[in-house]
């Protein structure tokens, strides 16, 4: 095991992409609390738990944590939170029903807490989804705080973390 541990934060409403987003970048195999899902159509599973995966770079070990997208799995957030050096946000920009609890979950970790974030807006492979900058705005954040990604796309998905790394460097999004 790396000498260095980072534990990153990944949350955002259910269908968001949390899940494949782990699952695209995480080298271990990841661990799902997984469970058919009932109230979305379309979706077949929803996180009830966490999801967990790593990811090994140079001399440090990422540990990916995922928090359920469903508010009333909401008492998870804080737990699986707790020691996170960053927190990685997303939101699908193919569902705009997604974006009053987005706003809920952005406001929760902004105002309740110092630790860096980035948004990334999933599904951006799709033809009619909103943009990063639409996001920003709804948000009225900054706009380099949000990127679109595809969270299949292993590529992607570690751009993302490599914008949140920035993020912290800089100590922006505290």
């Amino acid at each position: 095991m790396n000498e260095n541990v980072i534990k990153i934060f990944v949350t955002g409403p259910s269908g968001a992409g949390k899940t494949t987003f782990i699952r695209s970048i995480s080298q271990s195999e990841v661990i799902s609390t997984d469970v058919p899902c009932t109230d979305m159509v379309g979706k077949k599973e929803t996180t009830v738990a966490m999801d967990y995966g790593t990811l090994d770079l140079d001399r440090y070990s990422i540990h990916l944590f995922g928090s359920p997208g469903q508010d009333r799995f909401n008492f998870t957030w804080d737990i699986l939170k707790e020691g996170a050096l960053g927190i990685v946000i997303l939101v699908g920009g193919h569902d705009p029903s997604q974006l009053p609890l987005l706003k809920k979950i952005h406001d929760k970790f902004v105002t309740e807490s110092t630790v860096p974030y980035i948004l990334g807006v999933t599904h951006q492979d799709l033809k009619e989804v909103w943009t990063p900058e639409e996001i920003a705005l709804y948000l009225n954040i900054d706009p380099y705080l949000c990127v679109g990604i595809n969270a299949l796309d292993e590529n992607s998905a570690t751009d993302l973390l490599v914008r949140l790394f920035e993020i912290i460097e800089k100590g922006m999004g505290e």
